[in-house]
């Protein structure tokens, strides 16, 4: 399956103060479920400016992690769940489920709402 990498459009209005998630496309593999490896792709953005701030696309592999671990932000461990192999999801994380007050490297300021679209490419 190629993908495409996507574009996200500017979100209009007030943040959501609870985790957003919106189906694009329902995939039909296997279903990542708590304590599944996932490899996913992705592209995020700043909910205040539309400004993108990461993508894995731009290093050319997709990112791996244990789902439900802990090891990524909470938005993505709630977000990803039951996504399918195939599919690409839209996540609205509040900065509670995101990096909160603290913000992140430099890149994400504090208590940024986020915006990611995610592809779910492969559950170990």
């Amino acid at each position: 399956m190629a993908l495409e990498r996507p574009e996200i459009d500017y979100i209009d209005g007030p943040p959501p103060t609870d985790l957003e998630i919106t189906d694009i496309t329902v995939g039909d593999g296997a279903q990542a479920a708590h304590g599944s490896v996932v490899s996913v792709h992705y592209v995020g953005v700043a909910h205040s400016t539309g400004e993108e701030f990461d993508a894995s696309w731009n290093r050319g592999e997709p990112l791996r992690f244990p789902l439900g671990a802990g090891r990524v932000i909470a938005g993505w461990d709630q977000g990803v769940l039951g996504m399918r192999v195939g599919g690409r999801r839209r996540l609205v994380i509040p900065p509670h489920l995101g990096y909160g007050s603290r913000g992140a490297g430099g890149v994400i300021k504090p208590n940024e709402t986020l915006v990611f679209v995610v592809d779910l490419i492969g559950v170990d």
